[in-house]
């Protein structure tokens, strides 16, 4: 079994009326070498300023980043190929970042 921390950002409180806008994950082990970052255009017209600038970025970054489904689909790949058996996903944050 693999640990994955994944920590998210987000341009608002909740799913579904705002957006995930990244995330990053790492597989918990000794050497902490195996990551993946992604960047999700939003999905909703909807975000708070403050909220988007925790991450860094101006809502007009975001609009550019990459479609969603294929960000995830590059996640499951990398999962694949880096977990051991089965992965078992944590986060200092579960509430807000499972959530998303």
């Amino acid at each position: 079994m693999s640990f994955i921390m994944v920590d998210i950002e987000s341009d608002g409180p909740i799913s579904g009326d705002y957006s995930m806008i990244s995330f990053g994950a790492v597989i918990v082990d000794d050497q902490l070498d195996k990551t993946f970052y992604g960047k999700l255009k939003p999905i909703s017209e909807n975000y708070i300023p403050e909220a988007l600038s925790v991450s860094g970025h101006s809502r007009e970054e975001t609009l550019g980043f990459d479609e969603p489904k294929q960000v995830m689909a590059a996640f499951e790949k990398w999962i694949n190929e880096n977990s051991n058996d089965r992965p078992i996903f944590i986060s200092d944050n579960n509430g807000f970042d499972w959530m998303h």
